[in-house]
């Protein structure tokens, strides 16, 4: 027989408080994107903090090459193990959050975060480093996956706004993650490991404060939900289209900063401004176009106008490298709204579990790239990387194409219930 567990009950009536105030707040005139309580405003401002940890490193993978005299196959290997490490650990994620909660996933996660992101400042090798950023993957993988869960349950003016919030914060720790790998860095590699480990310390404590647990779901989510999820025609070909569009996206991000051979400084400045592209088209402009071109269309021609972009940037001069990187960060602010709106809504599966299975697939081109796109360029030559890129984006705009019937019917099919879900809050945890 199983015990009451006395925080469930410390909470419920904190949770049925919570709960209204964000019924009565979506029903107001005007609830929208900037609308939210103060529990949807601290878990997106931590996840602004999580997002700059994949892009942190940016700017400092040649310092971290030079300080710990490894090549740049090696330190890429920081990209693998932390993606490879956050791919399996989504099928663990819906398993731990359906039964101790959102809340406390995220606070777990982060305090992953904190502790190897702390430990990875102190490294004293690449295999270390590398073994440290593992750990952080783990950690980010609980709040990250979980985050997006927590927004939608407790933000006003229903999915899209909150998916747009998400994207938002996406987009500024994209663009914020290098800026501040930049700064601190150009003190020290070991800097921005030991920044990131503040902040994340410091959303740690806003979570805590300002987030109440969310009622958990009706039934609990097992290992395999996931895995099971992706037996859906639309949810797998979204998965498949994301996968080849990952590994072009996580070759500019882990392989373009050797080929830009720049300072910190510099490096962080290219970036910010590939991330702030991505925030603004991610937000601004990717939904305008879905509105009238239909998010197949948008996603198909955005994966093409990216291969486009990485072969060119591949191909050009160095002036020629800066733009395309900058470029690239509109079409992949894109992609990744019509992605996600895509996984969240192909299926009938719940949204979590729909996002585990998703994101399982996608990550592993994400470890995949950084480690395959040093080696393609010891087997061939610097352009052969981007070409490959590419052929992936392509590749994942033919899925986008060939599977638009599976797509498109399955969204249609899954809209009601999700709209359901939304109303009496199911998608929370």
């Amino acid at each position: 027989m199983e015990r009451d567990d006395p925080f469930d009950e410390a909470d419920e009536a904190d949770e049925a408080d919570e709960a209204a105030e964000a019924a009565e707040a979506a029903t107001r005139p005007g609830a929208g994107l900037l609308r939210q309580p103060p529990a949807v405003w601290a878990t997106a401002g931590a996840s602004v903090v999580a997002f700059m940890g994949i892009g942190l490193v940016d700017p400092i993978l040649p310092s971290i090459a030079q300080g710990l005299r490894a090549t740049p196959s090696q330190v890429s290997l920081l990209f693998t193990s932390y993606f490879l490490i956050t791919a399996v650990a989504m099928l663990v994620t819906g398993f731990v959050s359906s039964r101790i909660g959102g809340r406390r996933t995220l606070l777990a996660g982060l305090a992953l975060v904190v502790v190897f992101a702390g430990l990875a400042g102190t490294s004293d090798s690449v295999a270390q480093l590398v073994g440290f950023r593992a750990g952080w993957g783990l950690g980010n993988a609980l709040f990250v996956s979980t985050s997006l869960a927590v927004i939608v349950g407790a933000a006003a003016g229903g999915s899209a706004a909150a998916i747009l919030l998400y994207e938002s914060a996406l987009g500024l720790g994209m663009a914020c993650g290098p800026l501040l790998g930049a700064v601190l860095g150009d003190a020290s590699w070991r800097y921005p490991f030991f920044g990131t480990a503040v902040l994340m310390a410091i959303g740690f404590l806003c979570i805590a404060v300002f987030l109440k647990e969310q009622p958990r779901p009706a039934r609990r989510t097992s290992l395999l939900d996931p895995i099971k999820a992706l037996g859906h025609p639309g949810l797998a070909s979204a998965a498949a289209a994301a996968f080849f569009y990952n590994y072009a996206f996580f070759t500019v991000l882990a392989f373009t900063p050797f080929v830009l051979d720049m300072s910190p400084y510099r490096s962080g400045a290219v970036f910010f401004a590939w991330g702030v592209l991505l925030a603004v088209f991610s937000v601004l402009v990717a939904p305008r176009l879905q509105r009238r071109l239909g998010s197949v269309n948008v996603l198909g021609g955005s994966l093409v106008l990216l291969a486009a972009d990485v072969v060119v940037l591949g191909y050009g001069n160095h002036t020629t490298a800066i733009v395309c990187t900058v470029l690239s960060g509109a079409f992949i602010g894109v992609n990744n709204t019509v992605f996600t709106e895509l996984a969240l809504g192909v299926s009938d599966a719940p949204r979590p579990v729909a996002s585990a299975g998703y994101n399982f697939v996608r990550w592993f081109a994400a470890a995949a790239a950084p480690y395959f796109a040093p080696k393609i360029e010891e087997w061939s030559d610097l352009h052969m990387p981007f070409v490959v890129a590419g052929v992936a984006a392509v590749l994942g705009a033919a899925v986008v194409r060939t599977r638009r019937a599976s797509l498109t019917r399955g969204a249609a099919e899954a809209a009601p219930r999700h709209a359901a879900e939304d109303g009496v809050g199911v998608f929370a945890g």
